[in-house]
């Protein structure tokens, strides 16, 4: 069977968040800032609303891409720790 290692090699302890995952957040926040911008930008064009669309496509992609990190990191946590012993049912 195989072990969850860190970044260094030793086994990572349950819960933990990988280095490559959270360069992924980064990188996925870094493409949603850019192509919300875009769209919004698009729609400024279209609409002829000067900075109302850019800023509105640039909030909404990173208050978006904000919640799901947070989501997303704090989800191992959840499921690593054990449950209460006054919650578990017999």
């Amino acid at each position: 069977m195989h072990e969850r290692r860190g970044a260094n090699g030793p086994p990572a302890e349950p819960g933990a968040v990988s280095p490559w995952a959270l360069a992924g957040l980064g990188f996925q926040f870094a493409v949603a800032l850019v192509l919300f911008g875009y769209a919004g930008q698009w729609v400024d064009q279209r609409l002829n609303s000067a900075p109302v669309g850019l800023l509105t496509g640039v909030l909404v992609g990173a208050g978006g891409t904000f919640y799901l990190s947070i989501r997303r990191l704090t989800a191992p946590r959840k499921a690593a720790t054990p449950p209460d012993e006054e919650t578990r049912q017999p």
